[in-house]
């Protein structure tokens, strides 16, 4: 059994193919979106999901999130005073809870995974997505780019032949363009571009931002120790937003209310420095898919964040066209995973679909520009493979030693756009030993560099001295420093060796967060309630009387539910 896993930056998703179609799996909690959200309890339990998006507030040091915008960086993230964590074991940690989810609901052992990432990720982040599931327990069978995901979640393999889609997915933390086309029972992806730093977190800063400029005698470090209760304002806020012509944020801090009204004009004035951003790599796809925005048979939005009304009008404006949105955008790519999990298990259900796919990034070596004569420019990019070439794909071109009576070449790879080497990513280097006989004649020794691409990321280099018939090889999995096997084992070790929860504990320990959450942002007379509540319901849990607990489970919900709506938004 092969599951779909959308992996994403605010929440996350597992589904399977079965019985002819995709079917999302809920989480412990019956909920099918999984928040993509890690914490500490008091007691050193690892909190995953739910449980843990209710201490973003209460408990912020001790809890991380958006770590997704991290993949393969040298970040850590500490939680609490005896936890430390990489972007990918937390990604682990997440991948572990669906994988259990999906465990539960199947009622089998789950090992093997299709699982998306944005088109727009280079080689390093995928392959720490591959080390993350690995670390969980799962072999990725497929890393899926999360807009042709979509794609198939849209059944536009279904359509008719020659069409052609742009898919734009804005999620929490990222944004996608991918241009498809369908011909002849072929789904081709014909461009895509990004920006792996620009999603609906962005617009939530900029309300937080916009709150703080707007509080007098005040400046950004008196906010500081309360960033967190900003941002579940600001979060509260863009939601209303969505239904909502206008929107109120508020905090009280020593007895002062300090509140922001904004309506959707001025949020959308607000928002202007980051549409630029989108019109670019939009330009980008279209452009070098050489298509017309006219030609386009429809323009489809996945993605949570594209819910936001201002997205969607700036996209139709921009595109001329009012976007598809006939599916749950925070469900589309989970479904597409499902469909190609299905794919690969070669499910009779599904009709063979032959699906391209392109390099997000370009791949060449460095090289050295003579500008003028004895002037030289060195470190500067030549292209082999170019971004958006169809893949699997191989490439040749040739190359001469600088000088006469070199004795090497030392060929260094990169990826990515920058004309200079130093602004693009090094993925491996290949040394070559120039033949004794032809070292006093540079620039008759072409040197033939010829660059294989695949849709598993597996980028061959092979280097060959026309001449004297010397070749070189390197091989180069995803681009990124593979973790060893004791590596993997030891942060698998690391993670299974946590303190976790059973899933049966899941429930409760998610509305005492939820209680906790409502405390922090309560005062006076309320907060004694809530404290009164909290200290009731622990003690009902310390009796380990699933009965009980079961009982106090209905009470507290409906006393929790009842705060709730009391609340200013």
């Amino acid at each position: 059994m092969i599951i779909g896993i959308d992996l994403g930056t605010t929440n996350s998703l597992v589904a399977i193919w079965q019985n002819g179609q995709a079917t999302l799996i809920p989480n412990s909690l019956g909920e099918k979106l999984t928040p993509s959200v890690v914490s500490v309890d008091k007691d050193g339990a690892i909190l995953v999901g739910q449980s843990a998006k209710e201490r973003l507030i209460s408990h912020p040091e001790q809890t991380a999130s958006v770590f997704k915008r991290f993949m393969s960086s040298q970040k850590n993230f500490r939680l609490g005073t005896s936890h430390q964590f990489s972007a990918e074991e937390l990604s682990a940690l997440v991948l572990k809870s669906l994988k259990a989810d999906a465990e539960a609901y199947l009622g089998e052992v789950v090992t093997d995974a299709v699982i998306t990432v944005p088109a727009y990720f280079n080689d390093h982040q995928r392959q720490a997505t591959k080390n993350a599931a690995q670390m969980a327990g799962l072999t990725v069978r497929r890393l899926l780019n999360e807009p042709t995901a979509a794609a198939m979640a849209y059944g536009l393999h279904e359509q008719n032949d020659d069409c052609k889609f742009l898919v734009l997915d804005l999620g929490g933390g990222t944004f996608d363009v991918t241009l498809l086309e369908l011909f002849s029972g072929i789904m081709e992806v014909r461009a895509s571009a990004g920006d792996n730093s620009l999603g609906g977190e962005d617009f939530t800063e900029l309300l937080i931002q916009g709150f703080i400029k707007q509080q007098q005698d005040t400046d950004a470090a008196f906010w500081q120790p309360y960033l967190s209760l900003l941002h579940g304002e600001a979060e509260a806020c863009k939601r209303s937003l969505t239904h909502n012509k206008q929107a109120t944020m508020s905090i009280t801090i020593d007895e002062t209310l300090y509140s922001w009204q904004i309506t959707d004009s001025k949020f959308e004035k607000l928002c202007e420095p980051l549409f630029q951003r989108f019109r670019d790599p939009i330009e980008r796809a279209i452009r070098d898919a050489k298509l017309r925005i006219k030609s386009l048979d429809e323009v489809v939005l996945v993605g949570g964040a594209t819910r936001m009304p201002v997205f969607r009008q700036l996209m139709t404006r921009l595109l001329g066209r009012f976007p598809a949105v006939n599916l749950n955008p925070d469900e589309t790519i989970a479904i597409g995973a499902a469909i190609q999990a299905g794919l690969v298990a070669e499910d009779a259900a599904l009709d063979e679909v032959i699906l391209t796919d392109v390099a997000p990034y370009s791949m060449g070596v460095d090289t050295t520009l003579e500008i003028r004569e004895n002037q030289y420019q060195h470190g500067v990019f030549s292209p082999i493979i170019e971004r958006n070439t169809v893949i699997p794909t191989s490439k040749v071109h040739t190359f001469y030693p600088m000088q006469d009576n070199q004795t090497e070449v030392q060929f260094n790879i990169y990826q990515g756009e920058a004309r200079l080497t130093r602004d693009n990513i090094k993925l491996g280097e290949l040394t070559v030993a120039i033949p004794a006989s032809h070292r006093g004649k540079a620039r008759q020794l072409p040197i033939d560099v010829r660059f294989s691409y695949d849709v598993n990321g597996l980028l061959e280099v092979d280097i060959n001295l026309s001449d004297s018939q010397e070749n070189y090889n390197l091989l180069i999995q995803n681009g990124a420093k593979q973790l060893s096997s004791k590596e993997i084992e030891n942060s698998r070790d690391k993670l299974a060796n946590l303190k976790t929860h059973p899933r049966d504990q899941a429930q409760n320990r998610s509305i005492l967060a939820r209680a906790e959450r409502l405390y922090a942002q309560r005062l006076g007379f309320e907060r004694d309630q809530l404290a009164r509540l909290i200290g009731w319901y622990e003690t009902v849990l310390d009796s380990q009387d699933p009965q009980q607990i079961r009982k106090a489970n209905s009470e507290i919900s409906k006393s929790l539910e009842q705060f709730e709506r009391d609340d200013w938004f």
